[in-house]
Formats: C-alpha cells, structure tokens, sequence
C-alpha cells in the first residue's frame, strides 16, 4: 500500500469527535472524587478511630431495620424528601453510601456529587455484597438513625 493511500485509510478510519464545552477531565484525585470501594475497604473508612465518616444507607427503613451497618443513618432513597435531606448534610465531611445492592446509592452518590460533595465513597455491591463477604451488621430492632 502506498503510503499516501495508507494515510487516507488511517484518516477516514479515525472518529472524529467535536469539542464539547462542557466536558471536563475528571481528576480522581480532586475533591469531587467518587471512591467505590469493597467491604473491606468500606470497613477500613468506616473505623470510627479513624477520621469521621458518615455511613449513609439509602434503603428503605424496613431494609434498614433488618440489618445495618453499625452508626449508619438511613435516608430512604425513595422518600419524597430524599434530596432536600441529602442537601442539609455538610458538603465538605466524608460519606460512605449503601444501598441493597448498588443501583439505588449510585444514583445517591450522583445527586451527591451534583450538589457538591466532596468526599463520596461507594460500597460496591451494596449489602448483598457486605453481608456475602462476612461484613458485621447491626440486628433488627434498632431505631434508624437519622441524618
């Protein structure tokens, strides 16, 4: 093939994107970041003698009460009021969010993000994964502890 003709080929095969404005690098090490982490990372972050982190179950309060996180406090992602609660909480403190199995907390995570969190850390496969891997939760009976 002629390098002309090879030239060609290698253009037209190329995508070519346009420039969107408001498209950013994202710098996973700037505050903004989005951690997903494992149980046992998960359990690492929410050692209360390390520094504060506030666990955040976003389940509703019968899946809370059937087995939780210790400390956990449960906003009901479901709950008409979820984003105003989520919206009160301090932007600048560390959160780790949970749900039963990731769908609901990464939506969580997102409006999060959106409102300007800086610190978000996502338990990867929620409960399920928590419980599945040997991960101690609190027992029902015990009041949700709210935000």
């Amino acid at each position: 093939m002629k390098p002309l003709t090879l030239l060609c080929a290698v253009l037209l095969a190329t995508p070519v994107f346009a420039e969107d404005p408001a498209a950013k690098v994202v710098d996973l090490k700037a505050p903004q970041a989005i951690e997903l982490v494992k149980k046992e990372a998960a359990a690492a972050k929410a050692d209360p003698k390390k520094a504060p982190l506030t666990v955040l179950d976003v389940r509703t309060p019968e899946e809370y009460a059937k087995g939780h996180l210790a400390g956990a406090k449960n906003v009901d992602f479901h709950d008409d009021a979820f984003k105003d609660m989520i919206a009160k909480l301090d932007k600048s403190q560390p959160y780790l969010v949970h749900c039963a199995a990731g769908g609901r907390s990464a939506k969580a995570r997102d409006l999060m993000k959106a409102l300007g969190f800086q610190n978000i850390f996502h338990l990867e496969g929620g409960m399920t994964a928590w419980q599945k891997a040997g991960g101690p939760v609190v027992e029902a009976g015990d009041a949700p502890a709210k935000p």
